[in-house]
């Protein structure tokens, strides 16, 4: 009886290693950007290579059984942690809500100077920010966000920018007739205030609510078309796409 009752304490100290174990082996595959070869895993946490593939099985076994958000897949020699493809869409609007976080306070300001205000120059922008904007335009060009959809009638036809059907997305809009107030767009009173004056400046100067006087858009082949403002405003791109 006490060989037995021995026994039966060694299966539940092995049990008791391993689900230890899991945990630490889940915790190395959480943090490594790498995917984790068996025999890593096995000099990290000191336990046989056959141990490692048992307890990685485990794991395997567990995330799919459980509907977990991760999946362990085996690639390139090792194991690593992926999302589960069932989320994506969640993961995808998380990544989008991300990116807008990450740009800066002058993109933010920038930005939101031309959703209120499109289409319009870069001359424009500078004169409502009081500063240079050349480097934030391209910046905020390159992430998709703005794109150019005309030229101004006025010396130089200098290009009107406009959003794209990125910013649309990015902030959940379905159309610029969607654009929140100002003040849940602007990143502070500061600048919405700033903002709110150069744009009453501008149109007392140009004498109408529109400012500039818009010629052309341009087509991603290089040519030219009538501006539809209508259009404009309903999809928050010109017809020459995002």
């Amino acid at each position: 009886m006490e060989a037995c009752g021995n026994a039966g304490t060694a299966r539940s100290e092995r049990l008791v290693a391993l689900e230890s174990l899991s945990g630490i082996v889940e915790a190395l595959l959480f943090v490594s950007d790498d995917p984790l070869s068996i025999e890593r895993i096995s000099e990290v946490i000191g336990e046989a290579p056959k141990q490692v593939k048992r307890i990685l099985a485990k794991l395997a076994a567990e995330y799919e059984a459980g509907e977990r958000g991760f999946q362990l897949k085996e690639v390139a020699g090792g194991y690593r942690l992926y999302s589960h493809p069932a989320y994506a869409p969640y993961i995808e609007k998380m990544i989008r809500m991300w990116d807008t976080r990450r740009l800066s306070q002058a993109s933010l300001e920038t930005l939101a100077i031309l959703a209120y205000k499109q289409p319009i120059t870069r001359l424009t922008v500078n004169a409502i920010r009081g500063v240079n904007s050349e480097g934030v335009i391209s910046s905020l060009v390159e992430k998709r966000l703005i794109r150019p959809v005309g030229r101004e009638r006025s010396p130089g036809s200098p290009i009107l920018y406009g959003t794209t059907k990125t910013f649309l997305e990015r902030f959940g809009l379905r159309s610029l007739r969607d654009l929140p107030p100002l003040e849940e767009f602007a990143p502070d009173d500061e600048t919405r205030r700033r903002i709110e004056e150069g744009l009453g400046g501008l149109r007392a100067k140009a004498g109408d609510p529109g400012g500039g006087d818009v010629s052309e858009t341009v087509r991603g082949d290089g040519s030219e078309e009538v501006f539809d403002a209508k259009e404009f405003l309903d999809d928050g791109t010109a017809r020459g796409g995002a």
